[in-house]
């Protein structure tokens, strides 16, 4: 068997994670651009994903995000030039700075969110809502096993 024909029949995860967050994303990102989002794209998720409503420092997105901080760096930018986000000085540490979302910063997180558990309900709905449970638990164990690894 070619190798393309046993990556179509049986995929390897990397491929099978590849195709389901290409799949979420694209429900997500076009669902938002009807809602007033056109502008945001996938990439920006590496920051608004992670960010917390009060604000986070650059580092921890990073370090969430699994990005490097020269990329979130550059994404904060973009997200301060489209109206999703602002640099404040950190309270705690007035030499860092907090990248806060704006209002139109939380509008798209809570419409996310919103999104995301929609889709996971129809996913739980689809496949069972046990079955569902399980693949979930399974693939956060997973993915920590890889985190750990390295």
């Amino acid at each position: 068997m070619r190798r393309h024909e046993r990556k179509e029949s049986d995929p390897d995860l990397g491929i099978l994670s590849g195709r389901l967050l290409v799949s979420l994303q694209q429900e997500v990102y076009d669902t938002l651009a009807g809602q007033g989002h056109e502008r945001f794209r996938p990439k920006h998720g590496a920051v608004l994903a992670y960010l917390d409503e009060e604000g986070s420092r650059a580092a921890d997105l990073a370090k969430r995000s699994g990005q490097h901080k020269q990329v979130i760096s550059t994404l904060v930018d973009e997200l301060i030039e489209l109206g999703y986000v602002r640099r404040e000085p950190d309270p705690d540490d007035r030499r860092a700075k907090l990248i806060v979302p704006t209002e139109l910063g939380l509008d798209q997180m809570k419409r996310s969110d919103a999104l995301f558990v929609d889709m996971e309900r129809r996913l739980a709905d689809a496949v069972g809502a046990d079955v569902y449970e399980d693949f979930k638990s399974t693939f956060r164990r997973i993915v920590a096993l890889r985190r750990d690894a390295d």
